[in-house]
């Protein structure tokens, strides 16, 4: 899912524009609408029509983009186009492409996405390519959707598993989770350069840990549950196997992976955990489903002390809840914890901004969790705002002793950037 590390605020939006979003969304109804009741249930896989994945990915953009569209808009933000603009100019003018950029602005809000409406139509752009991380990748694909045209995404973290999906998840100008918004096709490509991925700071790749380790454990809550997955369909053999050989990727790869990324280095097990992160989990989670995790996630950007951190951070404590719901074994969640630590992810309340003090703030965390069409109601057990609430108390003092057992460091206070 998405990632946003920064909460700018958006550009203001037309009336024109808002008009012309509606209309659209009329015409193009979510592609995930619940089955009928007088219909046989059906199973579903989908995919983005091509993955490209290796060092040096980038330098053949154009190869791969014109059979999609010869008048591309290039969508980055000012950070994210100074260290890949010039490779991708190269490209593009080698391959007899335009070159258009717009920059994006930070968060894919309903505004920033209906004014990328405007200029997609503006421009004649026939593609739009969402480059850098999940935030800019879902606004491509969201204000693609509604000018009509294709999209492309070239990631340039291994964040989030958001590069290969049908959905965008639209949020608030405070950065609070908004909603999903559901696309008819994914990215006709999917373009990740490994050596871009190994240049980024190590914590952008346990971040994609963090989302990527929750699509086996959603996927199997769903597989129970028999629920209905973001593809449209009921759970295949194939979404649910993807999402445990991308849990069985990360445990055998994820922390050489990140040892050898911190000194910039592509190694087969690099490889391996981009795969994993982007690929396996992308089609995992959408083909498989989500379960408490995410929905947790979602809760927890209702509280303004998580602000700030990734959306894989965020992720991993949903994880943890949703472990401690199922009643899992103690050792599978010791182990959970102990493995994500090492990685470098948040276990505790105490590394997200909270405490089991904050009562009000657990409670809106809860209720945003649990509201409904939630993820979380694809659980084979009712949830309740209060299960929520305890599950996510317990964590603080259980995780601190797994830690201090292991010999772990003690977790640190997150303080948000605007405090």
């Amino acid at each position: 899912m998405s990632e946003t590390l920064s909460e700018p605020l958006s550009e203001p939006l037309s009336d024109s524009l808002t008009t012309s979003a509606t209309e659209a969304l009329a015409e193009n109804p979510p592609a995930t609408p619940a089955p009928s009741p007088s219909r046989a249930p059906i199973r579903s896989v989908i995919s983005p029509g091509r993955y490209v994945q290796g060092v040096g990915a980038l330098e053949r953009l154009a190869e791969y983009l014109t059979p999609i569209g010869d008048n591309p808009l290039l969508l980055a933000d000012d950070q994210v186009w100074g260290f890949v603009g010039p490779a991708i100019e190269a490209s593009l003018v080698a391959g007899g492409l335009p070159v258009q950029r717009e920059k994006f602005n930070g968060v894919p809000t309903a505004a920033e996405v209906d004014r990328l409406v405007s200029v997609i139509r503006d421009s004649g752009a026939n593609v739009i390519v969402g480059v850098g991380g999940g935030s800019t990748i879902d606004a491509a694909k969201a204000s693609g959707f509604l000018a009509g045209i294709r999209w492309v995404s070239v990631p340039t973290v291994a964040s989030t598993d958001a590069p290969t999906s049908a959905l965008a998840v639209i949020y608030t100008p405070d950065g609070e989770f908004e909603e999903y918004r559901f696309f008819p096709r994914n990215p006709d490509l999917v373009l990740v350069d490994s050596q871009l991925v190994a240049n980024a700071p190590a914590a952008f790749l346990a971040a994609g840990v963090g989302d990527a380790l929750a699509t086996w454990l959603e996927a199997r809550a769903t597989q129970r549950s028999n629920s209905t997955t973001m593809a449209g369909g009921l759970p295949t053999l194939t979404g649910t196997a993807l999402a445990k050989l991308s849990w069985e990727v990360i445990w055998e790869n994820a922390l050489p992976a990140l040892d050898a990324v911190r000194d910039h280095i592509v190694t087969p097990a690099v490889e391996k955990l981009i795969e994993a992160n982007t690929l396996l989990s992308g089609l995992g989670f959408e083909s498989g489903g989500l379960a408490a995790a995410h929905a947790i996630h979602n809760g927890l950007t209702a509280a303004p002390q998580t602000h700030g951190l990734s959306h894989g951070q965020k992720v991993n404590i949903g994880s943890i809840t949703q472990l401690i719901l199922e009643g899992a074994p103690t050792e599978e969640i010791r182990d959970f914890i102990v493995f994500t630590t090492k990685v470098g992810l948040p276990t505790t309340l105490t590394e997200i901004g909270l405490s089991v003090d904050d009562d009000d703030e657990l409670s809106a965390v809860a209720a945003a969790a649990t509201v409904p069409g939630e993820t979380i109601h694809n659980m084979p057990f009712e949830v309740r705002a209060e299960d929520v609430v305890a599950a996510l108390k317990s964590i603080e003092r259980f995780s601190r002793r797994v830690r201090e057992e292991a010999g772990l460091a003690a977790p640190v206070l997150h303080v948000p950037r605007h405090h």
